[in-house]
């Protein structure tokens, strides 16, 4: 009985929300909540970005501490000054020490940025695909209310004289309508997948331009496609046909 009690509160307060939900709204504001979690990514991008530039100089300074040290330990030797050297050396070990240790946290700093980056990579492309998706879905949303604008029109409309064929004429344009719709989306299927293949192919083009000119500038000769191998032994083959052939003689 209170599981029963239960279930019809959550019935009725769920009725009540779904209600007042306008699902336009919550997609405009789907959009700005996205859109305002690109700073805060690029903020956080930037804070990991500043520990590796702080790393990368830390290491550098050690690195030439240790390389002064050892030139200092070598100074010392030519100089007969051992005691100086094994000084010296006491500070080679624990700079090679902390050379090591921070040269770690940059190896750990530079993978943490750089994951950092797919995943911001990884988040524009959902982003920018929520964002057409809640578009697209409130232009229908309008194209729907339109609709259902001029449906109420027909559907109230009632003039003297024109009642036997009322019905009758919505049908006629609400058919027409449908098939109009029909061919328009065969139409744009048929325009979307040729101008698809165009693309495709415009840009494999591109591409192997792309990979021959570099092949040009660092001199090296292109390699042929399977393609071009066969029609280059056909041709081959041809030329060899023709030079067995004899001369024709004419009388």
């Amino acid at each position: 009985m209170w599981k029963r009690f239960v279930r019809a509160i959550r019935s009725l307060f769920g009725g009540a929300v779904s209600a007042m939900e306008d699902p336009k709204r919550i997609l405009e504001q789907n959009i700005r909540e996205l859109n305002d979690q690109v700073p805060v990514m690029n903020e956080n991008i930037a804070t990991v970005k500043a520990n590796l530039m702080l790393l990368q100089k830390e290491v550098n300074r050690y690195e030439e501490h240790v390389a002064d040290l050892s030139h200092r330990i070598r100074s010392a030797i030519e100089a007969g000054r051992d005691d100086i050297a094994e000084n010296y050396a006491l500070q080679l070990q624990r700079g090679r020490q902390i050379l090591d240790t921070t040269m770690e946290q940059l190896r750990y700093a530079r993978t943490a940025y750089d994951k950092a980056l797919q995943v911001k990579k990884a988040f524009m492309r959902e982003k920018d695909r929520k964002i057409r998706e809640a578009r697209d879905a409130m232009r229908e949303s309008e194209r729907s209310a339109w609709q259902a604008k001029v449906a109420d029109t027909l559907e109230q409309f009632e003039i003297g004289g024109l009642d036997a064929t009322h019905d009758e004429m919505i049908a006629r344009i609400r058919e027409e309508t449908a098939r109009n719709e029909a061919r328009m989306e065969l139409a744009l299927d048929s325009v979307d997948s040729k101008s698809l293949e165009v693309e495709y192919d415009a840009e494999k083009l591109k591409a192997a331009e792309i990979v021959k000119n570099f092949k040009k500038k660092m001199g090296r000769v292109p390699t042929l496609t399977d393609g071009e191998k066969e029609f280059g032994t056909k041709v081959e083959t041809a030329g060899e046909v023709r030079s067995n052939k004899s001369p024709i003689t004419v009388r």
